[in-house]
């Protein structure tokens, strides 16, 4: 069964935050059962961060307890190194999946450690954006799929320097289509990606293969400059960059199979998230959970 067969399959899950291992334990961290409690409208579901040497923390146990709907996004695989998938880790992931029983999943499509994956050693770079490489992701697409018997979504990571001759839409186009899967487009990435590249906010847009996209996620960025290098670092705050939102305007509305948006504000209050929330609302209306 092809991708388009298979995306009919999955469930709209609709507005949804994301947490990792320990993101709701500092001060100011985000509750998802007391967004699904006071706003159910944005917490839809939980996407969930797993490293496998870390497993599950409190929050996610919680909420998978409560029977709510998760999504598994990895923190520790490189995709494009078949020595990633030994049967220690693969086994890991099979349980952990078991217990959280979730409706797909996905992750950055990059690189998560650099060398010998090492307990504790989480680190993300963008892939290199070569047509070898597309080809190298898309068999590790495929391979986790049919391990895990999950629809496996990648992401676009962000960066703050790119190595390749491909755009990061034209990549991801690749990979996904040698995979035959979905896209998980994230927009403050792409916004990220266009600043360092010396690009419009929407360039490549016209051409990327919208309809794959199922899932998208918002985030804030904090501009950062030292000794005269300027960047945007991805650190998930409420402060959306303006390109992230044209970005997510301009992809929602053709992006048919799109089934979740995730505001990514783990480490910030409930009120503090509203705002975002109702801006991603007004641009996907008619996105509401159906589970």
């Amino acid at each position: 069964m092809d991708f388009r067969a298979r995306v009919q399959r999955l469930p709209v899950l609709g507005m949804g935050v994301s947490t990792e291992y320990g993101a709701g334990d500092g001060t100011g961290g985000l509750d998802p059962l007391a967004l699904r409690r006071d706003h159910p409208e944005f917490a839809a579901f939980l996407e969930v961060g797993v490293e496998t040497a870390k497993g599950l923390d409190g929050t996610a146990e919680a909420w998978i307890d409560a029977g709510n709907p998760v999504t598994y996004h990895f923190l520790d695989v490189n995709l494009d190194e078949p020595e990633d998938f030994d049967g220690g880790w693969v086994e890991q992931v099979k349980a952990l999946a078991d217990r959280m029983k979730p409706a797909w999943m996905c992750g950055d499509a990059g690189l998560w450690h650099w060398g010998r994956r090492e307990r504790g050693h989480m680190l993300l770079l963008p892939p290199i954006l070569t047509d070898e490489s597309a080809w190298a992701f898309a068999e590790g697409i495929v391979r986790l799929r049919e391990l895990t018997g999950l629809e496996v979504i990648p992401e676009n990571p962000p960066g703050t320097a790119f190595v390749g001759d491909l755009h990061l839409l034209e990549f991801f186009s690749l990979v996904a289509e040698r995979a035959d899967t979905g896209l998980l487009l994230d927009g403050a990435h792409v916004a990220i990606y266009q600043r360092m590249t010396g690009r419009k906010p929407l360039d490549g847009l016209a051409d990327f293969d919208a309809w794959r996209v199922v899932e998208m996620h918002v985030a804030g960025g904090t501009e950062r400059d030292a000794h005269g290098f300027t960047w945007v670092e991805d650190e998930h705050t409420t402060a959306v960059l303006d390109e992230t939102w044209a970005v997510l305007d301009a992809v929602a509305p053709v992006a048919d199979n799109l089934k979740a948006v995730v505001f990514e504000c783990e480490r910030n209050t409930v009120i503090d998230t509203l705002g975002g929330f109702e801006r991603i609302r007004r641009a996907l209306p008619g996105l509401a959970a159906s589970t």
